[in-house]
């Protein structure tokens, strides 16, 4: 088999909508299952939550260069922590920048979802493949580049191997993952903020309170909002599956 022929056909039909796949209640119920055994357990989110650093620094990436700003590096560390380096002579586009950090992971889950319960799953996780080997140019350091490698890896694997039916349920479960995994980020920000104060310099809240004098809590609270939106916009699918078996 020509693998390059085949995966650049591949990454062309990924892009034209697919059937819709159909999704029963209990798969929904093995999804969310599955979904928490990714973003819940240490052992396991030792690996998913690699992919929501990554993500959370392309939130923070992607909201830099849209505002203008210089995109001088980022980096991912094995430990989950992650930096995005942007140079800006305005403060309003370094706390824009700084804010689409925590946030980003519950738009891309919801848009996972959406898009797998509609047919564009294969489009969606082969668009999210495309970012992270965009954002390689900007990667400055060793396991930056081997996390990205193997999100790019599976990615590949997925339009490689996987059947194109099956990718949209694929796709759900991701999403879900996402989601969960930004509810947890969520809740160990909180937790740094009132129980670990002596981490406050790694807190995108702490870093937008300095930058704008807006209380962190303010920022928590938005985080928050678009966290607790995100997970409502993906429950629109998921509620009518739901229904449709009750």
């Amino acid at each position: 088999m020509n693998i390059p022929a085949e995966l650049w056909n591949r990454l062309l039909d990924a892009f034209t909508r697919a059937d819709a796949p159909l999704v029963t209640p209990t798969e929904l119920v093995l999804a969310f299952v599955a979904a928490a055994a990714l973003s819940v357990p240490r052992r396991s989110w030792r690996y998913f939550g690699l992919l929501a650093t990554a993500t959370h620094e392309m939130g923070h990436a992607a909201a830099a260069l849209l505002s203008g700003q210089r995109l001088s590096g980022i980096r991912l560390s094995l430990d989950h922590s992650g930096t995005t380096t942007t140079y800006s002579r305005s403060r309003f586009a370094a706390a824009w920048s700084c804010f689409w950090g925590y946030p980003v992971p519950a738009l891309v889950g919801a848009t996972f979802v959406l898009c797998g319960f509609s047919g564009w799953g294969p489009a969606v996780i082969t668009g999210g493949g495309l970012a992270l080997a965009a954002s390689l140019l900007f990667l400055r350091n060793l396991a930056g580049v081997i996390i990205t490698i193997a999100a790019i890896a599976a990615t590949l694997f997925l339009l490689l191997v996987v059947p194109e039916a099956f990718v949209g349920h694929v796709a759900v479960v991701l999403g879900v993952a996402l989601l969960v995994a930004a509810v947890r980020d969520l809740i160990k920000l909180a937790n740094v903020h009132l129980r670990r104060r002596d981490r406050l310099t790694s807190s995108d809240a702490y870093l937008l309170w300095r930058a704008t004098a807006v209380p962190s809590a303010v920022w928590i609270v938005l985080f928050a909002v678009l966290v607790a939106g995100s997970w409502l916009w993906a429950w629109q699918p998921i509620s009518v599956v739901l229904a449709a078996g009750a």
